[in-house]
Order: structure tokens, then sequence, then C-alpha cells
């Protein structure tokens, strides 16, 4: 008997009419005879009235509490779901975190899933349908700990591995993974099939349909995915291990990020150790550094150090510089008005010109590039963010997307 992972998004279960509709996907595919995992996350918007509802208590709310208050979100859905399959007469039962248990560490809001009882479920899983929430868990203390914003990708993918589910299926309100976004590029097509590594990239990179995490854990543990819709009967996208990569096409998708902020050290004495002195204190606050820049000066005493970070930590990132005592520098100066922009693909490794074709469709816009980084099978650039759908536009015509 197959054992099958169902992930249904906030947008899938958005109203009380698409959770009944998620429970006739669901008995569809028990009535065929597999054993049904249902992973959900909280109806569409709810998460961020939870987010505004504890910010009108504290700017700056406790994290701990902020996670019992999120968690709720998955926990409501939950019960409506078990609720809309026992009344089309399935045997349901809805498990809150703390109940399989979900164990995990780290901090709040950035946990990750390490383990969780098999046992429960499994026995359930006999004679019903499972539904877990996705997005959380439990800590070693007993703490409910939540793991990042789109972790219910992350969930379906955790619970694929250890219950060693013979598929994982991720619905959304898309019919599959497109060559960038189609809500602003209505030419964009959708990829039949993607590897780990191209579906990783284009994640990390600004797509939206799956969180980094579960598609880089799926892809440690060569777990199969395929994103599909919710409210469609056609096929998805399959995302699979490496030997399944396209290498005749050179790019496979266009993503876009404008979430960025640049920062750049001007006069930065050039010496050893003093590029690490600069990072050193942005590891340890937890802040992911991006590109990074560096350009000698030409008596080469002196470097510019320019390096990307999210937007939100724009603020503290610049204090935690202003304040190290460790590097000298002339002037410090930044732009959070700048979106990311990245090709990728696997036939880029070997597709001679690629590199040219981006940066002159990019000029033959007037778009100036104010940071690169690349990648086997990635390339990206910093541009200023008002340019960015020209950009995407541009791009997406040069490399055959359309």
């Amino acid at each position: 008997m197959a054992k099958k992972i169902l992930k249904f998004g906030g947008t899938s279960v958005g109203t009380i009419e698409r959770i009944q509709h998620v429970a006739n996907i669901i008995k569809k595919e028990y009535d065929s005879g597999s054993q049904i995992i249902a992973v959900v996350s909280a109806m569409s918007g709810k998460t961020n009235e939870l987010i505004n509802l504890s910010k009108n208590i504290a700017n700056d709310f406790n994290k701990r509490e902020l996670d019992v208050l999120l968690s709720s979100g998955e926990q409501v859905t939950c019960a409506l779901l078990a609720g809309a399959l026992i009344e089309l007469k399935i045997n349901a039962k809805s498990w809150l975190n703390w109940q399989i248990p979900i164990l995990t560490e780290g901090e709040h809001s950035n946990a990750r899933i390490v383990n969780m009882n098999l046992d429960k479920v499994n026995n359930f899983l006999k004679k019903g349908v499972a539904v877990i929430p996705g997005f959380q868990g439990i800590s070693k203390n007993g703490d409910i700990t939540t793991i990042g914003r789109g972790g219910s990708d992350a969930t379906a993918v955790a619970i694929a591995k250890l219950f060693n589910a013979d598929s994982c299926e991720i619905y959304t309100d898309v019919d599959g993974v497109f060559s960038t976004d189609p809500n602003k590029i209505p030419v964009a097509k959708k990829i039949e099939k993607i590897s780990f590594d191209e579906m990783l990239e284009l994640s990390s990179l600004g797509a939206k349909v799956m969180q980094s995490s579960a598609v880089q854990t799926a892809m440690m543990y060569d777990i199969p995915l395929e994103v599909r819709s919710t409210f469609t009967d056609r096929k998805g996208t399959k995302i699979f291990s490496q030997q399944n990569i396209d290498y005749t096409k050179s790019v496979t998708g266009v993503a876009y990020s404008k979430d960025d902020a640049k920062i750049t050290l001007i006069g930065v004495e050039d010496k050893p150790g003093v590029a690490a002195n600069i990072f050193e204190p942005l590891n340890k606050a937890q802040i992911n550094v991006d590109m990074v820049i560096q350009n000698i000066s030409s008596d080469q005493s002196t470097t510019d150090i320019t390096f990307t970070i999210k937007r939100d930590v724009l603020k503290k990132t610049k204090e935690i510089l202003e304040s190290n005592q460790n590097i000298k520098y002339k002037d410090l100066t930044h732009n959070d008005k700048v979106a990311k922009i990245s090709i990728v693909g696997a036939g880029m490794v070997s597709t001679p010109g690629v590199t040219y074709r981006m940066f002159r469709g990019l000029a033959e816009e007037q778009i100036n590039i104010l940071a690169i980084s690349t990648s086997e099978i990635k390339l990206s650039v910093i541009i200023d963010e008002e340019n960015t759908l020209n950009a995407v536009k541009k791009l997406h015509t040069i490399f055959e997307l359309n």
C-alpha cells in the first residue's frame, strides 16, 4: 500500500469551501487504496493577521510567545480539514505538534525538524487519514517552535523522509513551477520537470513556489516531489534528482527578489583578516550575507567592500558595522531600493555566451548592474528596484522562455 504525503498551502485551504474541496481530493486518494498524511498551512492571510495582533501588543513581541501565537493558524486548519473528512465518512484525526510529537531544535521562529514519533500516526494510518500541522514543532524544553515562513513545505518533506513515504505532493494555487512569476509575466510557461539543484536555486533566489530548505532536504534524501494545483486536474511539475537535469536548455527560469539591500564600506584598510573582522560579528548576529564584491585601490593600501543582505536587517547590520572597533574605513553607504535578478539553468555549465547575453540584454534596456554573483547553474545581478519587471521580461525573452 502506497504512503502519500499531501501538503496543502494557505490559498488551498483559504475558505471553508476550499477546505471541503481539499477533503474531496484526499478522499479520492484514500479511496484508491493509499495511506494518506495531509500536511496543512494556516488559512491564507491568517499568519499575517496573527503577526499584526502581536504588533498591537509590542513591536518586539516575545519570540517564544509569537511561536505559540502563530502555530494556532495551522491548528485551526487541521481541525477543520479533519472535520470535513469525517463529514465525507472518512475516519480522520488531527494531530498537533506536541501530540506526535514533532521534535525541533534551534531558535524560535527559525527552528528545524530533527525527528518525530512515528508509532501513533503509523498505527492510525491503518484505519484512517492523519492531518498534521505544518510550520511547527516542539523543542526539547517543551516549547512550541515554528520553522520559518513557508515552513509547511519543510514539514511535509521531513514527514516524507521520516515515514519513508512513496511520494510527496505540494498542492498550491498554480499548476506547478513556472519559468518566472506568471502573475507578473503572463507568457511564463510551466516547467514539466526540474532538478533539485535548479529548484533549490530558484526557490532561494525569490521563486515563491517552494521553501528552499524543503527542497534542500528533499535533495539530500532523494525524495521526489510534485508541485501541482489544488484547483485543476492538470499534471504539475516533477522535481527529481541530478540524473534528470536537462543539459540541453541553457536557462530554465528567471527568479527575482525585492527584499535585498546593498552596503558598501569605502576605504577599508587592506590587510589579512579585515574581511573576517567585518563579517564575523554579522555571523554571530545571524545576519546572512549574500553577494560580496571587493575592489582594491590603485595604491593597494585600501579596498572597497560591497555586500548584500536582506532589507529587514539593514538597520541592525549598519549598527553592528558602525560599532565594530576592529575595522577602519572612510565611509559607509547603503541602498535599500535594489532587486536581485537571477537566471538558473543546468545547461549554463556547457553553454558559452550566457553571461554575455544576460549583460547585453540588460544594457539594451539601460539597466545598470550594481553587483554580480555566479555559480555553476546560476547567475545573479543586483539592479535598481524600479527596473525589476523590465529586466525579468527582457531575460525571459532573450533565453526563449516565453
